[in-house]
Parts: structure tokens; C-alpha cells; sequence
């Protein structure tokens, strides 16, 4: 394939000042790398479900929603009616001392929200660039769809890195009404010197459903790594999401929630270290548009060497989402002067009756926690080491499948002497 970049990816719905560098990335996709779309999937037969599931998904809650098949309008129609609404030169006699001005995301948020449609709401955390770009190397998604009344379901996916290849894997999942899905994401690469590998997720979780999703990413040195993720939840349904992000020379991770649904909720943990140079560039935003919804982001990590990480989080309270509550958390620890975070915690607020947290706590560890290591025969390297080995083994503990635990297993080795009899 041709060089190819990637603009606004894991862009912030509301940017702040450019000089932070903070706004958004870009992704190189060098020349030369072969297509693929291979991975291997593991689960019932019955679990396989129809092309399309997930857009007629989308089209129920629409009719569900709003009472018709049909959006009110296109966005452009509805940008429009924005911006007649509060431009004094579309409003004959109205006086610009009392026009409304917006910026150009609360623009778009108005027309997203006037155009009454849910899939043209839809998003991941990527970014529409990086969906498109997924989508098409990816070739047919693999469909993944409980039905009413079936017993809890699993599925294990395991996209992985190939020689000079992009080797990219689309997944479209829908959870009916009252089912529970747990799936197993994993990217691993193995011996491979230079390769991609991208997941595209796109899920609808039903009335009262539930999608535990986990994601374990243990690429090795020379591999880029995209998982890009939305969501959509009904009334009462709810998402559990972990996320391990261990190895790749950079990884790139995004995902949006819709909770659209009364009385739906969202909860993400994310643990990643950085060692080296790599690269770390996160985006999750909660958009909260039922009543009574609820979302909680909790990030830790560990970054040593010259490693750097930006973890974008917002949670955007819709005007209408009454009773809602969101919460996000992030705690770094930095074992390295020279590594560089970047934490942007963000809360957008159009309604008033809702409870909005955010924190984030980064540090290094302090005199007094050195000198109890030194006393106790741990060189600083070696606590560096010991912090890093920590998540490494907890991500095998808590691996959900066997394609996970090999996966971090094999990472764990490279990385760590005698790994194999500390997760035994």
C-alpha cells in the first residue's frame, strides 16, 4: 500500500491551546506495507451473526429514540439550522448584542444533537480518519451477535503483526436485549521487525445487556499498534472495558461511548507502561445523552527510559442526560526524567443537574521509597524493572483467554528474566 497519513486522530472533541501539542495525532503509515486481514477468531458457531447486524441495531434504537425511522435531518441541513439560529446575518432585525456565539465544536455538538439521528451521532475514539482507514484495509467485518435469551456467551479475537504488512481486523458486535457477551481482544507480533496491526471495533449493547470487553496488546519492538472502539448503549445496558497496553514502538487507542439509554453505564480501566522511546496516545470520551447514565475512566501506568504518553479523557454531559454522573481518574508513575506525560482530563457540561469528577496524580517515586529499595539490594534500574514487571504480571493474571496469557507470556519473556516462574 502507499504512504498514507493520518490526521486528527484521537482528537479532543474541544481543543485547547495548539501550543500543548495536545489536540490530536498523526500517523505515518510508511510505504510498502503489504494488506492483510487475518485473525483468528474462537467461539460458538451460533455467535456468528448477519452482516449488517450492527447498522439494523442502530436503525431500532433510532425508531425507539425518536419515533421515526428517518434522522430529522442531514448534518449539513442541521449545521445549518445552527448556525441560522445564531448568526444575527441569518435573522432579519435581530440584534448581534444578543446572538449566541459558538465555537466550531459546540456548533457541531448543536447539529449532532438537532439532527436526531443515532447513527450519524455514532463515533470511535479514533476519529472518522482512522475509522474509514480501518474499515477499508480491514475487508469484511466479523460479526459478532448474541440473541434474546441466550446464556452468556465468550469470544476471543487475536489480531497479530505480520512482516511488512498492515494486517488490520473489523469487528462489529451487537448484544441483545438481556444477553451478556464477554470478548477478548489481543494483539501480539511475535518475532516481527516491522508491521501494523489495527482493530476496528464498532458495538451496540441492548436494553439491559452487558459487553465486558477486554484488550491486551503485547506487540514487541518495530510494531505500530491502532485500536480504535464505539460504542453505543441502550436503556440499561452496560459496558465493562480493560485495557492492557503493554509492548509496540507506538500505540495509538480510542474509544467512545454513546450512552444514550436511561439508566445505562460505562467503566474503562487502562494499564500501560512505556519503556524505551515508545510511544503512548490515548482518547476516551463518555458522551452521556440518557438520563440517570453513568461512566467511570481509571488509567495508570508506568513510564520509563524516553518513553511518552498523552491520555485524552472527557466526558461530555448532553443537554437532556439528567441525574448523570461521570468520573476519571489517571495515576502515573515516571521512574525516568527524560519520559514525558501528557494527562488531559476533560468535563463538558450542557446540562446542569449532573456530577462530573476528574483527577490526575503523576510522580515519580520519592527519596524516601528509594532509599527502603537501596537498603534492600535494589539498584534504581532495578525498581524501574520492578515497576514495570508489576503490570506486565498483573496483565498475565487477569489475561480472559488463552490467546492473551500466551500472548503477554511470550512479551513477559523477552523483557523480564525468569517471567515464566513468577506468573506460574
Amino acid at each position: 500500500m502507499d504512504a498514507t497519513v493520518l490526521h486528527s486522530v484521537n482528537a479532543m472533541p474541544a481543543p485547547t491551546w495548539h501550543r500543548l501539542a495536545m489536540n490530536c495525532a498523526t500517523i505515518d503509515v510508511p510505504d510498502g506495507l503489504a494488506l492483510e486481514h487475518r485473525a483468528d477468531v474462537r467461539c460458538d458457531a451460533a455467535l456468528i451473526g448477519e452482516a449488517g447486524a450492527f447498522d439494523a441495531a442502530l436503525r431500532g434504537l433510532q425508531v425507539r429514540t425518536f419515533g421515526t425511522p428517518e434522522a430529522a435531518c442531514s448534518l449539513d441541513a442541521a449545521k445549518g439550522l445552527v448556525d441560522h439560529a445564531t448568526s444575527p446575518a441569518g435573522q432579519d432585525g435581530f440584534n448581534p448584542l444578543d446572538a449566541t456565539a459558538l465555537s466550531a465544536f459546540q456548533a457541531r455538538a448543536a447539529a449532532v444533537e438537532a439532527a436526531r439521528s443515532v447513527a450519524d451521532a455514532f463515533e470511535t475514539g479514533m476519529g472518522p480518519e482512522a475509522l474509514d482507514f480501518l474499515r477499508e484495509a480491514s475487508g469484511a467485518a466479523v460479526v459478532l451477535a448474541t440473541a434474546p435469551g441466550d446464556a452468556p456467551a465468550q469470544a476471543s479475537v487475536r489480531a497479530f503483526a505480520l512482516e511488512g504488512a498492515l494486517n488490520a481486523c473489523a469487528l462489529d458486535v451487537v448484544v441483545a436485549d438481556g444477553t451478556e457477551l464477554d470478548l477478548a481482544l489481543t494483539h501480539e507480533s511475535g518475532k516481527v521487525s516491522r508491521g501494523m496491526i489495527g482493530s476496528s471495533l464498532r458495538a451496540y449493547v441492548g436494553r439491559g445487556a452487558t459487553l465486558r470487553l477486554s484488550v491486551t496488546q503485547a506487540a514487541g519492538e518495530g510494531v505500530t499498534v491502532l485500536d480504535d472502539s464505539g460504542v453505543v448503549l441502550d436503556e440499561g445496558a452496560r459496558l465493562d472495558v480493560r485495557h492492557s497496553v503493554l509492548g509496540g514502538d507506538a500505540a495509538y487507542g480510542g474509544l467512545a461511548c454513546d450512552l444514550r439509554g436511561a439508566g445505562s453505564s460505562a467503566s474503562v480501566t487502562t494499564r500501560y507502561i512505556g519503556q524505551n522511546s515508545q510511544e503512548r496516545d490515548f482518547n476516551f470520551v463518555m458522551r452521556h445523552r440518557g438520563e440517570n447514565t453513568a461512566s467511570s475512566l481509571n488509567a495508570t501506568g508506568v513510564l520509563a527510559g524516553n518513553s511518552a504518553k498523552t491520555l485524552r479523557g472527557t466526558i461530555d454531559f448532553v443537554r437532556g442526560c439528567k441525574g448523570a454522573e461521570g468520573s476519571e481518574v489517571e495515576n502515573v508513575l515516571m521512574t525516568s526524567d527524560d519520559a514525558v506525560n501528557r494527562s488531559v482530563p476533560v468535563i463538558l457540561c450542557g446540562e446542569d443537574d449532573v456530577a462530573g469528577n476528574h483527577g490526575a496524580t503523576i510522580g515519580s517515586m520519592n527519596p524516601e521509597q528509594m532509599f527502603y529499595l537501596e537498603s534492600r539490594g535494589l539498584s534504581p534500574q532495578a525498581a524501574e524493572a520492578m515497576a514495570l514487571r508489576a503490570v506486565v504480571e498483573n496483565a498475565c493474571f487477569d489475561a480472559p483467554d488463552s490467546f492473551a496469557r500466551a500472548a503477554v507470556t511470550a512479551f513477559g519473556r523477552v523483557h523480564f528474566p525468569n517471567f515464566d516462574e513468577s506468573v506460574a
